[in-house]
């Protein structure tokens, strides 16, 4: 149930209905996300429904991806692919020959008709229009036909699609976002409900669909706010009471830097390629809901949970969003700090893993490694995908582990070498090997004894023991890295630095 400003006294129902043709893109999964939590906070029915209908360009394969960013997001559903429900099938290449019943009464009725046309012809007639400076569309030229005329048709082998007969008037709704919205008709030509070989399209199996499965609340993106009068015209048509009808809230845009709705040519789009880079779910929700939308208060950072405790629709703007992927890395970086040790220390595994730096399953010396390394780098990430290179000098093996020569070049030099020698000696000594041991010789025998600043005294031990200047603590690295395998780094440096 919602209150007035939902626009229903009705039990909410809600539904996500992607085309798997592709991966799913943060459009996509920001509407999933908004549709999701409306149906979270109000008690309602969150539906997954699959949009297949176009044969060419579904597959299985982008079917199987989007349930699986929808499970890696959290965001689960009350009924569809693998839950069933009281409306299924859920995929619309199952649900073909109720499609085909509902074009069937549309033409009985005469809501309907045959559109012979060629898409050749269609272009021409376009053209013409433009020239002429007519409004563009379809220009109702098979509405009219008599049945003779189609008859003709027919024997010549041509294959109508069925297009709806748009009423003369206007639609006016109260978008649940964007307030009252009117279109006028005379700017509507009649549209397609079907192809060709009689697969329907979006605008027919999408209608039927929610009105079969008493959807209460379409929450869909501003670019298809155009079609709400072509939908409402169909459910008067299929005799829709007014109660029965849903109620549309279109989001806002999503924009790149340049202003440009957000798309591969001015941002990378792909929820996978996120996953891919490291950014955690928690990470990705929670940004993609403040594409839009915010729970107040200057509040940037929440759960899940706490996004559906104050998600509402009066709070989502009407301007565009733009898409900041610093802001995103930001918030990644909060949510990585954010979590308990254990499970920070179980998502870096299989980003080593697929860095080829940790068994499947880690070794006994790998895990005891990865607990006590954990912590050390937990505060310095903004990505995990940025764990395998900074723990690399600490998995790889001895005879793999090479310094970056970049960094050699920039740190160690001639002058360095005293700083170094002094190092190893210092080490040689030490008694008991660990971090504040460790601390402790080298700070007397760099900074005290040398009078090296601290910055200048480790820059080239950071190198020489981890390969880079950017890495964990450099003596608790040197502490988890062994006595043996830290003296023969620094062993192997002063044998290439030369003297001054």
């Amino acid at each position: 149930m919602v209150d007035d400003a939902g626009g229903s006294t009705a039990a909410v129902r809600v539904r996500f209905a992607p085309a798997p043709s592709g991966d799913l893109h943060v459009g996509n999964v920001r509407t999933a996300l908004y549709n999701w939590a409306f149906a979270r906070h109000h008690g309602g029915t969150f539906v997954f429904r699959v949009e297949d209908t176009d044969r060419s360009r579904a597959t299985d394969e982008a079917y199987h991806a989007a349930l699986d960013v929808l499970r890696w997001l959290g965001l689960d559903w009350d009924e569809g692919p693998g839950s069933g429900g009281p409306y299924a099938p859920y995929r619309q290449s199952e649900r073909l020959e109720i499609y085909a019943g509902v074009v069937a009464q549309l033409l009985e009725q005469g809501a309907v008709y045959p559109c012979f046309c060629s898409r050749a012809e269609l272009d021409a007639r376009a053209e013409q229009a433009r020239r002429d400076h007519r409004p563009p569309g379809y220009d109702g030229h098979c509405r009219s036909l008599s049945p003779a005329e189609v008859a003709a048709h027919r024997a010549q082998g041509r294959a109508p699609v069925i297009r709806f007969r748009m009423p003369p008037g206007s639609s006016t709704f109260t978008d649940l976002v964007r307030g009252e919205v009117t279109f006028d008709h005379a700017l509507i030509s009649d549209f397609a409900l079907t192809r060709s070989d009689g697969h329907p399209l979006y605008m027919l199996a999408a209608s039927v669909d929610d009105v079969l499965m008493k959807i209460t609340h379409i929450i869909r993106g501003e670019d298809l706010l155009s079609s709400v009068p072509r939908q409402l015209a169909l459910y008067a048509a299929l005799a829709v009471a007014a109660e029965d009808m849903p109620r549309f809230g279109h989001l806002p845009l999503i924009t790149g830097d340049d202003g440009r709705p957000l798309s591969k040519r001015n941002g990378e789009v792909s929820i996978a390629y996120y996953r891919r880079e490291g950014f955690l779910p928690e990470a990705m929700v929670n940004y993609l809901a403040l594409l839009g939308w915010s729970p107040g208060n200057d509040v940037e950072l929440f759960s899940l949970d706490e996004m559906v405790a104050s998600f509402d629709l009066e709070r989502v703007s009407k301007n565009p969003a733009r898409f900041d992927v610093k802001k995103l890395e930001a918030v990644n970086g909060e949510k990585i700090r954010g979590l308990v040790p254990a499970d920070f220390r179980a998502r870096l595994v299989p980003m080593l893993q697929a860095a080829g730096l940790v068994a499947h399953p880690p070794t006994a010396e790998q895990d005891r490694l990865l607990t006590a390394v954990a912590p050390l780098l937990q505060t310095r990430l903004s990505r995990l995908t940025q764990a395998p290179e900074l723990l690399r000098f600490l998995f790889v093996a001895e005879s793999a582990f090479v310094v970056d020569p970049a960094e050699a070049a920039k740190t160690l030099l001639p002058q360095t070498r005293p700083q170094l020698a002094a190092a190893a000696a210092a080490l040689a000594g030490l008694a008991e090997w660990d971090a504040a041991g460790i601390e402790a010789v080298l700070r007397a025998a760099l900074v005290d004894r040398l009078g090296i600043k601290p910055r200048h005294a480790f820059a080239p031990l950071y190198v020489t023991v981890s390969g880079r200047r950017v890495a964990p603590p450099l003596f608790d690295s040197m502490a988890l890295l062994g006595r043996e395998r830290t003296l023969r780094r620094v062993q192997a440096a002063l044998d290439v630095v030369p003297e001054e």
